[in-house]
């Protein structure tokens, strides 16, 4: 996207895997990076290689997203650093055991990290990129987030929701020059899996990271507003978001479905 002016990509979850992918892909297209991890010395050890081979600016916020506290400085850096026109809300995590097994504090983690941090990063910025009339989010979604099916309830309800927010941020603030885009990966090959407790030699086939984000970035440069890479029919996505917009003049109606309503019978 060459209309952002000012060169400098906010990435979280950039210690390692999609987040540290995109830090890297970003860095060579020349923007300089501010990271956003929990992971100190892994961050300072992507912007050493960073700075040496690509010559760019790279600050490192260390910071546990699930803390308000820890929170509230990234918060203030999208608000006030006028460099940054690029947020890649990417910090996420979930827990390989069923519902019913996960701990009221464990779902309350993910939903603040997957939910919370990304919407409250995002509502940070989105203010000053709609007052510049320029500036793009990049969130990571899932496709768990179409997919019940995958058993992953919490998880799976969380990245539904990033999909939803990208969708309306989309109509709202495309009209004002700032680009939305939500990512669905299928099973991709991170470090996110072990921590969540998962046993990879029992996972199925996943795509490799560095694939994932380069696909990814083919849909940024191409503007799209929903991208899943693994996807090889577009028009199947097409097709599902065209049935789901056929429901909509539909939905506000005065009285109940016909098939929801009382039948009366005349008694003999």
């Amino acid at each position: 996207m060459s209309n952002l002016i000012n060169q400098t990509a906010l990435v979280t979850g950039a210690s390692t895997g999609i987040g540290a992918v995109y830090a890297d892909r970003f860095a060579k297209r020349g923007y300089d990076l501010v990271l956003v991890a929990r992971d100190r010395t892994r961050m300072e050890a992507l912007a050493a290689r960073l700075r040496r081979e690509s010559g760019v600016t790279v600050d490192i916020l260390q910071a546990d997203l699930t803390n308000v506290d820890e929170l509230a400085p990234v918060e203030e850096r999208l608000r006030t650093d006028m460099r940054i026109s690029i947020l890649v809300n990417n910090a996420g995590a979930s827990i390989a055991s069923s519902f019913v097994d996960q701990s009221p504090d464990e779902v309350t983690k993910i939903i603040n990290l997957n939910t919370t941090a990304l919407v409250r990063l995002a509502s940070a910025v989105a203010p000053r990129f709609v007052k510049a009339g320029n500036g793009a989010m990049i969130n990571i979604s899932s496709v768990v987030g179409l997919a019940p099916e995958f058993g992953l309830t919490v998880y799976g309800a969380t990245k539904a929701f990033v999909l939803f927010l990208t969708q309306g941020l989309h109509l709202e603030l495309e009209p004002k020059g700032v680009y939305v885009q939500a990512v669905l990966p299928a099973a991709t090959r991170t470090e996110v899996w072990e921590r969540s407790g998962w046993d990879m030699n029992a996972l199925p086939l996943l795509m490799e990271v560095d694939e994932l984000v380069d696909a990814a970035l083919i849909g940024f440069d191409r503007r799209e507003t929903i991208t899943i890479p693994s996807l090889s029919d577009v028009e199947q996505w097409h097709t599902f978001d065209a049935a789901r917009q056929s429901m909509i003049p539909n939905f506000n109606q005065v009285h109940a479905a016909d098939r929801y309503r009382l039948v009366t019978s005349d008694q003999s």
